[in-house]
């Protein structure tokens, strides 16, 4: 079971960016260069996708969809046209989808979306950048509210030994291996202190950075500046992640970062689980919009 997350920087200007092409530069062993969404979901196999900063409803994207085939789909769009939103493309149809988060402030920027399949519940989210508009970390607070309250909402389930997957755009460096120039940054949201402490409090609490299971190393980012050579340089920061929960590790295959995959600042991130995670357990047979929902 492959679930993919990108922040596609806009779905519409995203969908149909350049083809597949070979890089000519490019050692043979390399990944062919992907362009654009509508090509990579063709190519992706996946069973799951996530998308975050859609920037659009869903009518306004019927031209784009109607060619897609056998996908089933959930849009969550903020109130304020041409902002933030995500999205969750599936083979299988969601039980259930939950896109509030019982807070009116969250909800209108369309940031969140919690689906289960089967046992298996996978969070497709957009957490908040700490920049306000004059870059001040006016939206920092917002921020950590946001993170403090996707924790809060998925601790019991998690506790309760449910399969979790959270995947998406969380906006922060976890450790200074995650950004290029590290001491650059310190100041700058998405690597202060108190950003990254939301974060180590995560992992404190059991949830798994995917990739750093398989990958110890640096020099991985799954977002550029787009002034011209950053990415070609690979000045960049991982601030896309997949996180599970304790007992979905047991079913992780692999992680990995898509990063010959363009068309936005952002490459897709993803994993691979073993089908047997989405089987129904004695220990998460209730709806989770009964269970979570009852707490907003």
């Amino acid at each position: 079971m492959k679930l993919l997350s990108w922040n596609v920087n806009g779905l519409r200007s995203c969908w149909s960016k350049g083809e597949a092409r070979a890089d000519p530069v490019a050692k043979r062993q390399e990944p062919e260069r992907v362009t654009g969404f509508k090509t990579w979901l063709s190519r992706s196999r996946a069973s799951v996708v996530g998308l975050q900063e859609v920037r659009a409803r869903e009518d306004q994207l019927d031209e784009c969809l109607k060619g897609l085939g056998r996908w089933h789909r959930a849009f969550s769009a903020a109130t304020r046209p041409g902002y933030s939103g995500v999205a969750l493309f599936s083979r299988t149809k969601p039980e259930e989808v939950l896109t509030s988060l019982g807070e009116a402030s969250f909800d209108d920027e369309g940031r969140f979306q919690l689906a289960r399949f089967g046992r298996l519940l996978v969070v497709n989210a957009y957490f908040p950048n700490g920049n306000g508009k004059d870059r001040d970390l006016s939206r920092v607070p917002y921020k950590l509210a946001f993170y403090q309250r996707v924790f809060d909402l998925l601790e019991h389930e998690k506790a309760r030994g449910v399969p979790i997957v959270v995947m998406g755009d969380f906006n922060t460096a976890h450790r200074e291996i995650d950004l290029a120039r590290p001491k650059d940054n310190v100041k700058n949201s998405g690597f202060t202190t108190v950003e990254r402490e939301e974060f180590d409090r995560w992992i404190r609490q059991g949830w798994i950075d995917t990739f750093r299971v398989f990958e110890p190393g640096p020099d991985h980012y799954t977002w550029w500046s787009q002034r011209f050579g950053v990415r070609a340089r690979n000045i960049g920061w991982r601030i896309d992640y997949v996180l599970v929960s304790p007992a979905a590790r047991p079913f992780l295959r692999s992680a990995f970062i898509q990063r010959n995959v363009e068309g936005s600042d952002h490459c897709p991130v993803g994993i691979e689980l073993d089908d047997s995670v989405t089987g129904m357990s004695t220990t998460s047979t209730s709806s989770p919009r009964a269970d979570l929902g009852d707490r907003l």
